[in-house]
């Protein structure tokens, strides 16, 4: 089984491209049922967040897997293969899991060093197991990742100074208008990234914060927490006039703020200024509101340009997790060579015990009657032949499988006994051959 991984993310796509390829909760089990019931693909985990959406996918066969995968994008996002093919990314192999392990570490995110990817995977992980697409390769891939990412973030201290799409966005507004402090607020939506946006404000001086969901209740929550005021969702055009800015995170299909709105909105403030910040997947503000004079609009892609003090120390730390990446994948090679050589090792064991019961019988019958002492003493001797014998061969095999050799080794053993190697849940099951003789 080898792992792959499809994906598109901020340095392949831009935003209106990778907005086709956002799952949200409500689709995901959907989506991932379907990937697990293709030919070929034992497992997958689909990692969708506002810079990247990434298939990670255990596969018995590596281009049918990945021709499967790109087929169900193409479905999904409704591009044919040509297109799709111009932002996706491939990764097969040890490729994917070094790819996964900086994913994790908040290397490979817009924002390095960024703080929320990691429970992101966490979830998507969680999500797959819930929906019953997990394998044993996924677990073990999933699982190390994630302790490893704990690992890079405790030993090089990279989030030290906590970085995220929430906490970029406020940086924005203050380069946009220094000082918060007697600005009008408004953050819209009410989840995880609304709330961390409303909370880095507060504490970047904000004193007049407002907030504005769909589900009002939520809405009074975390006004409450922030001594904010709540609004409607559909007194938004009412309050709108008196906003200096707007962050928008909710998780509508739709966009919530549009051009004849917006420009009604100025029309009653011509001097004063409106920036809009829009750190939502897909978009919450139509992107033809920034032609309205006295707006700015920026999207989740214009943070890319955002630098805080604290740049240079995770620069720093990226180094030093990139060194701890290598010493992780080593660990994980050695472990997934070994996949291919344990089924070999005991079918050779099981081929060499049938062989050693069978003639064993043979020659206890042929002996007539012996004493139960004299019975053992064969017994042992038969099993200490078969073992001395299979004792070079399994440690040498055990040996190649810390190598890129391993596969080749497991492959030459099984043609020179003739081995009918199957997966662990297969051997459990009679082999053609055992259900030929039973019958």
């Amino acid at each position: 089984m080898f792992p792959v991984i499809v994906g598109v993310n901020h340095c392949t796509a831009p935003l209106e491209v990778r907005e086709k390829f956002n799952f949200s909760s409500a689709m995901m089990d959907k989506a991932l049922k379907e990937l697990r019931a293709q030919p070929s693909l034992q497992g997958a985990v689909i990692l969708s967040t506002c810079n990247r959406m990434e298939i990670y996918a255990v596969t018995t066969e590596i281009e049918m897997g990945i021709s499967l995968i790109k087929d169900f994008l193409s479905r999904y996002a409704k591009m044919d293969q040509q297109e799709l093919g111009r932002y996706l990314y491939i990764h097969t192999l040890y490729d994917t899991v070094r790819h996964l392990l900086r994913v994790v570490s908040g290397l490979n995110s817009m924002i390095l060093g960024e703080t929320q990817i990691l429970g992101q995977v966490a979830q998507a992980y969680e999500t797959a197991n819930q929906a019953g697409v997990s394998n044993k390769v996924i677990h073990v891939l999933f699982q190390n990742a994630l302790a490893i990412g704990k690992r890079v973030r405790s030993e090089t201290r990279i989030d030290q100074h906590p970085v995220s799409i929430s906490y970029t966005a406020v940086e924005l507004a203050k380069q946009c208008f220094g000082d918060l402090g007697g600005k009008s607020i408004m953050v819209l939506g009410a989840g995880e990234m609304s709330a961390l946006t409303a909370q880095y404000l507060v504490e970047a001086g904000a004193t007049m914060v407002m907030v504005s969901n769909r589900s009002y209740d939520r809405a009074v929550a975390l006004a409450a927490e922030l001594q904010g005021e709540a609004v409607r969702f559909s007194e938004i055009e009412r309050v709108l006039p008196e906003i200096d800015i707007v962050i928008s995170a909710t998780a509508s299909p739709r966009f919530i703020l549009l051009p004849p709105v917006v420009a009604q909105v100025m029309a009653l403030r011509p001097e004063k200024p409106l920036l809009l910040i829009d750190i939502a997947l897909p978009r919450d503000i139509h992107p033809e509101v920034r032609r309205i004079s006295g707006v700015t609009l920026y999207d989740i892609d214009d943070l890319r340009g955002v630098v805080d003090s604290h740049h240079a120390l995770r620069e720093a730390a990226a180094k030093q997790a990139e060194t701890i990446i290598e010493e992780e994948m080593i660990r994980f090679l050695t472990w997934h060579n070994s996949l291919s050589v344990v089924p070999t090792i005991a079918t050779l064991k099981e081929r060499a015990h049938e062989i050693k019961e069978n003639q064993l019988e043979q020659a206890i019958e042929r002996l007539g009657t012996i004493s139960p002492k004299q019975e053992k003493i064969i017994r042992s001797l038969a099993n200490s032949l078969i073992n001395q014998l299979l004792h070079t061969p399994i440690t040498k095999l055990k040996e190649a499988a810390a190598t890129s050799q391993g596969h080749l080794y497991a492959e030459i053993l099984q043609n020179l006994f003739d081995l009918d190697v199957r997966g662990e849940e297969e051997r459990k099951q009679p082999s053609p051959k055992q259900r030929g003789s039973a019958e």
